[in-house]
């Protein structure tokens, strides 16, 4: 028969592999230890925090360019209906005049068809009731059935007059 060996028990590491130092030494349940690592985490929370709101950079009034529908002052009629039923509409969900959100700026729009015959208004007015996609990426735009052939004609008026 064999005889049976018991080997001594043992921690792991032993205590003193801890400390190089006898006065630096720290277990993991010192409270000097516990406080350190809890201002380490609270700093890089923090740091996360500020890194995923961009540093909040904010421009100043005067560079920044005037998005408003108010912006343009043309004398048409036709344009400054269109400008009421864009801020009456949802239009500015998804438009702005300078900044682009999930469509086109109008400014693009208007630069795009700037120089073409009038024979585009009724083209974007169709566009504008009907919906549409494939001209400025893949996201469509939304159909508005509910506006009058005179209503889109006088939004599309706005928005070309935006160059």
């Amino acid at each position: 028969m064999m005889p049976i060996i018991t080997l001594p028990a043992r921690v792991w590491p032993p205590a003193h592999d801890l400390c190089m130092h006898k006065n630096a030494c720290l277990s993991l349940t010192d409270n000097k230890f516990i406080h350190a690592m809890t201002r380490i985490l609270f700093a890089f929370v923090l740091f996360l925090l500020f890194s995923a709101c961009g540093g909040n950079k904010q421009e100043t009034p005067a560079s920044q360019p005037d998005t408003t529908p108010a912006a343009t002052t043309v004398a048409d009629p036709d344009v400054q209906k269109g400008e009421a039923l864009i801020a009456k509409n949802d239009c500015l969900t998804c438009h702005k005049i300078d900044e682009k959100l999930i469509g086109p700026t109008y400014r693009e729009v208007a630069r795009k068809y700037a120089g073409l015959p009038d024979t585009i208004v009724p083209y974007l007015v169709h566009k504008v009731m009907k919906g549409g996609s494939g001209t400025w990426g893949q996201i469509p735009m939304a159909a508005h059935p509910a506006l009058s052939e005179a209503d889109a004609t006088a939004l599309v008026k706005y928005v070309l007059a935006q160059k």
